[in-house]
């Protein structure tokens, strides 16, 4: 199917300037198939494999239809893992930046009273897992009663999470006058009662990518003793010289371990795993993308929820106990149109583990010769110290979007009686700035957050510094 651009669907200019500073231009097979339905507000069942492009595909058209001025929720996406829920709170926040839609991303391991204080604001959009928004839902901290989007996204990763009844507790809870989409890589017999039971005459769509995992994933593993391992993985690197590369191990401890070695190797590299504080996680994820450095050593807590087109290289350091993690891990690499390769340590007596493999993804993964530091092919002509000291930083996507947004905190919230139209009133005085230059307006009880979008955080800062808001006095900090 042809490609479209997506100003042929009639989005609105402040979506649209969001898409071009993300860089979308034209769909992918999944928003092709689905954009139509959602704009006409049909119940959606889709079928489409991870990294197809398929948030932008609902969160484009619900970001178009959301109302600014309700306070309540009007959309809810459930995800399995708070890792997804982040990314795709970014993707709804990046789409809507122009809009002003605000995104709250609900999970566990975080403070309840954050989600809470969050919750009472005006929240447009809903990101969680079924768990900690079951825990809110009881303690009377959040509404459903104006939730006019469902999403569930990665319908089976729930099932298999044992996620499904909290799934369900929650739909029911639900007004049924809503529209419902549900994304799934596959659909098993307690998706398909789901969809049956809690769907309204929905619409099936499967897309059948047109770049496989076979074509767009070059797969091969090399039979290498544990002993062996890190001087095998020094010899790639050194050798593709990947822009950036994601090398799974087990557990924790080996992730720090190998955290440790290759950074006494001189490598600018960075370990995660479910050990961390989640802020912590957030920040080395999001560097990560960012380009600041180009190796990322993790266990399978990172297997969903990165979405990096630029990742050309996934290393499993150690061979996936579970069959569909293999899925999960190779899959951050190959992302949508992009090619990309993932390498398998293979050890002697985990073959019984590499063939299940085979047997779960349908087809056999190629074993390669051990390669050589000798090997002229595979010496490589780039400075041997590029992974250790490269200097640029190499944006994500949302980068040419953020570097435009300043954020700001201003020293006055309700507790002085400050409301976001009166920031807003103060702020559009200013010669140069109107309405559409102000983003998201965040007041809480002692301080107000704003973005200031188009390049014009310096104009504004250097304004506040001598004009009151609402007759007052206030000092002003800029938010890195």
């Amino acid at each position: 199917m042809d490609k479209t651009d997506f100003k042929a669907y009639g989005f609105s200019r402040e979506i649209l300037a969001a898409l071009d500073k993300l860089g979308y231009e034209t769909t992918t097979e999944v928003q092709e198939q689905v954009l139509p339905y959602a704009i006409e507000g049909r119940d959606l069942i889709v079928k489409a494999q991870t990294g197809s492009g398929k948030t932008a595909a609902f969160a484009i058209p619900i970001c178009e239809r959301i109302v600014l001025e309700q306070k309540k929720p009007q959309v809810l996406v459930l995800t399995p893992t708070r890792e997804l829920a982040v990314q795709v709170r970014e993707d709804f926040a990046d789409i809507g930046r122009y809009n002003r839609i605000r995104v709250a991303a609900i999970y566990g391991q975080q403070p309840m009273y954050i989600q809470k204080s969050q919750l009472r604001q005006r929240v447009h959009v809903i990101v969680a897992t079924p768990g900690r928004l079951l825990d809110h839902l009881q303690q009377g901290n959040v509404s459903f009663d104006e939730i006019k989007y469902l999403v569930i996204d990665e319908a089976d990763e729930m099932l298999n999470m044992g996620f499904i009844d909290q799934v369900e507790a929650i739909l029911n809870e639900i007004p049924f006058n809503r529209i419902t989409m549900l994304f799934s890589a596959t659909m098993p017999d307690a998706i398909e009662q789901i969809c049956h039971q809690y769907m309204r005459d929905p619409k099936r769509i499967e897309v059948a990518s047109q770049n496989p995992t076979t074509a767009r994933i070059e797969q091969f593993y090399y039979t290498v003793e544990e002993h062996d391992k890190f001087d095998l993985l020094n010899l790639i690197l050194n050798t593709m010289q990947p822009e950036l590369s994601l090398v799974f191990c087990h557990t924790r401890e080996k992730v720090d371990q190998l955290v440790q070695r290759m950074k006494a190797k001189r490598y600018r590299c960075r370990g995660l795993h479910g050990g961390m504080e989640q802020r912590d996680r957030l920040s080395i994820m999001q560097s990560f993308k960012n380009g600041n450095f180009p190796l990322l050593i993790a266990t399978d807590v990172a297997a969903r929820g990165i979405d990096i087109e630029e990742l050309s290289l996934v290393i499993n350091y150690d061979i996936p106990f579970d069959k569909e993690k293999y899925v999960h891990r190779i899959g951050r690499t190959g992302r949508i149109d992009n090619k990309g390769t993932a390498i398998t340590f293979v050890s002697a007596g985990e073959f019984k583990m590499l063939q299940e493999i085979e047997q779960y993804v349908g087809y056999e993964i190629a074993e390669k010769a051990l390669p050589s530091a000798e090997d002229p092919i595979l010496v490589s002509a780039l400075p041997d110290d590029r992974l250790t000291a490269r200097s640029s930083s190499k944006r994500d996507r949302r980068g040419q979007l953020n570097k435009e947004v300043t954020k700001i905190r201003i020293n006055a919230g309700r507790k002085k009686n400050m409301r976001p139209g009166d920031i807003l009133g103060a702020l559009t005085n200013i010669e140069c700035v109107s309405a559409s230059d102000i983003g998201i307006i965040d007041v809480q009880d002692y301080y107000s957050y704003v973005d200031i979008l188009a390049n014009k955080g310096s104009l504004v800062l250097e304004a506040l510094q001598d004009m009151p808001i609402k007759g007052k006095k206030v000092s002003v900090k800029k938010l890195d």
